[in-house]
């Protein structure tokens, strides 16, 4: 893109320190409490083995608690050693694995009802199935609740996702914005708030399954989100009648039942209460403490979507850790521009880090508390390298739901010594210009103004800051114009200064720094108008080779075509002529357009689906 500002300063920083990383030498780590650390790497197989083990024994019903705790806690040691992987459907993977703990889910079917008369084939508490049951219900309901977010409803947090080919049946009778609004963004909202309800009831259940097992199987295939469709898929069994099994393996042939679970009807269990029907005396305490262990943890998941308000330290443009709230799609982010600055406190000599260094993961950049951690271990690492006492800087660009790219954090405070506690507000942290927000619809106007080769940034920055920036000599007729406020545009080089008022714009040179400051009392807002010449002049000459190639075949070419050309029409190129860069790439153009024709027909689309799914599923 077009903020380009690390490319020299990388060159001036520590860019090499990528290679530290990949020797495993040293890595940043976020963990979400400091004494969390990974074990050796043996040890770290052992206990993926540990894991792996625990969730066949679940699978298999054998040595059943045994295997929950084997699954459960390595599961939550991992969860919570890396805040960087953490998401909703994670974080519901723990919450399952631990009610699973609880429950007697090894009655029917299971390794262990072979060797222990007394659990096999026995009825289940009603409770093991509220508490399953419920867990989804809030899933889905909180979900809905989170929708109601005004950028959900406005159609901005996927305002892309109508162009997936899975929505093309839509498209043909409504246009994609409308398809956006309506079928991603109010489709969604609607399914959300209601999938619940819809499966809980026995009338509408059918439909339900229906709307939901479609639901999840597109989500499949729009998002790269592992196996939750497919656990929210199996979860469907859960709202069904518990004797549905039974019914089901009842249509086997004869044959074949000898080696399936009974299909006989279940014997009464010690740990269920039934009432006046046979009641063996009353309640006992164990019954009282599931009935009120499965109120309060029912109680305790309504609330902690709505608790951000005790943890503010995690809290940034969105509240609170990413992964509990069940706000599943409902921001989209988008990064223009990161730049890392560091400072030696004894020599004051300036330097830039690559974004990333030390650590793989991207998720640091939008979130207060990661940034705290990144910084805390880039001023361990960096004394490594000569830096004393360092102090670091940020600089996180973002966009959230189409607004205007802006700061994140405060780029003249050094993290590693600013405060941060999980209790208060982030005090470095700068606000969401939410005042903005109207403008997203003229934003969207400004861009379908734009030919085909033209490109556009829209930035909003506050009062006192500055952006330096470096446009690239790829980056021909590049221009700034002031949407809102005022601004003064410094050209480092020519060492001069062009105030601008909004409406007005100016030429920028290719290929040196300028600065933008902002000087108005308010956020200005400013636009950068480009085009990419060198990758407008490469398609040029690849439509010159097209129409050229259609001349020769059709014999209106008069000219002999060039040795270096030949290859357009399939010719084998002269011995000691090299192959051009520009005939290469449009060879390899033609290969893809063709191995696309040749994949395009049902089976052959059916086994790359099928070859992901089973990759997937082996990861």
């Amino acid at each position: 893109g077009l903020l380009m500002a690390l490319d020299v300063p990388q060159e001036r920083g520590l860019g090499h320190l990528d290679q530290r990383y990949l020797d495993g030498l040293e890595v940043c780590r976020f963990p979400l409490l400091p004494f969390l650390q990974p074990l050796p790497l043996d040890w770290m197989y052992l206990l993926y083995t540990i894991m792996f083990l625990g969730a066949v024994g679940i699978m298999l019903g054998c040595c059943y608690r045994l295997s929950c705790l084997a699954f459960l806690c390595p599961y939550w040691y991992l969860l919570l050693l890396d805040k960087t992987s953490w998401n909703n459907h994670s974080y519901l993977y723990g919450l399952l694995g631990f009610q699973l703990a609880l429950l007697g889910a090894d009655r029917y079917g299971s390794v262990d009802g072979l060797f222990r008369p007394q659990k096999r084939n026995t009825h289940v508490p009603l409770w093991n199935y509220a508490l399953l049951r419920a867990q989804v219900f809030i899933v889905y309901f909180i979900a809905g609740l989170k929708k109601l977010d005004a950028d959900w409803v406005g159609g901005f947090s996927m305002g892309s996702l109508a162009r997936h080919w899975l929505f093309a049946p839509f498209r043909l009778v409504l246009s994609e914005e409308l398809t956006s609004r309506l079928v991603v963004h109010g489709g969604g909202l609607v399914l959300d708030l209601s999938a619940g309800f819809l499966l809980f009831f026995d009338a509408t259940r059918p439909l339900a399954l229906v709307f939901v097992t479609y639901f999840h199987c597109m989500n499949s295939q729009l998002f790269s989100i592992g196996m939750f469709p497919y656990t929210m898929l199996a979860t469907n069994g859960l709202f069904c009648r518990p004797e549905w099994p039974r019914g089901l393996l009842a249509r086997c042939p004869p044959w074949l039942r000898g080696g399936l679970p009974s299909t006989r009807p279940p014997q009464p269990s010690l740990d269920c209460y039934y009432g006046g029907r046979g009641a063996r005396g009353g309640l006992r305490p164990r019954q009282h403490l599931a009935a009120a262990f499965t109120i309060l943890y029912v109680l305790e998941q309504l609330f902690l979507p709505y608790s951000h308000f005790i943890t503010q330290g995690y809290n940034n443009w969105t509240n609170g850790l990413y992964g509990y709230s069940w706000d599943m799609m409902v921001h989209s982010r988008f990064h223009q521009h990161v730049k890392i600055t560091y400072r030696d406190g004894l020599t004051g000599e300036v330097g830039y880090l690559k974004p990333g260094v030390f650590t793989q993961s991207r998720r640091w950049r939008d979130h207060a508390d990661m940034l705290k951690q990144y910084s805390a271990c880039l001023s361990r690492l960096l004394p490594r390298y000569n830096v004393t006492r360092p102090q670091i800087y940020f600089d996180v660009w973002v966009s959230i739901n189409e607004r205007f790219q802006q700061r994140l954090v405060d780029p003249r405070v050094d993290l590693v010594r600013a405060p941060w506690s999980p209790w208060t507000p982030t005090p470095w942290l700068l606000p969401l210009l939410v005042d903005l927000s109207p403008w997203r619809q003229r934003l969207q106007e400004l861009e379908a103004q734009l030919d085909g080769h033209m490109d556009t940034v829209f930035i909003a920055d506050f009062p006192g800051l500055h952006l330096e920036n470096f446009v690239s000599e790829d980056l021909g007729n590049t221009s700034l114009r002031v949407l809102r406020g005022q601004v003064l545009v410094e050209l480092v080089e020519q060492q001069q200064n062009h105030s601008l008022q909004e409406g007005e714009g100016m030429q920028l040179p290719a290929g040196q720094y300028h600065k933008v400051h902002t000087v108005s009392p308010e956020p200005s807002c400013y636009m950068y108008l480009y085009v990419n010449t060198t990758a407008l002049e490469l398609e040029r000459n690849l439509t010159r080779l097209q129409e050229l190639r259609e001349r020769v075949r059709n014999g209106t070419e008069q000219s002999p075509l060039p040795p270096e050309l030949r290859p357009i029409v399939g010719e084998p190129l002269p011995a000691g002529v090299p192959l051009d860069p520009v005939v290469s790439l449009f060879l390899r153009r033609e290969q893809q357009e063709q191995r696309r024709e040749w994949e395009s027909s049902l089976a052959q689309r059916l086994r790359r689906f099928l070859r992901r799914k089973f990759f997937l599923f082996r990861r």
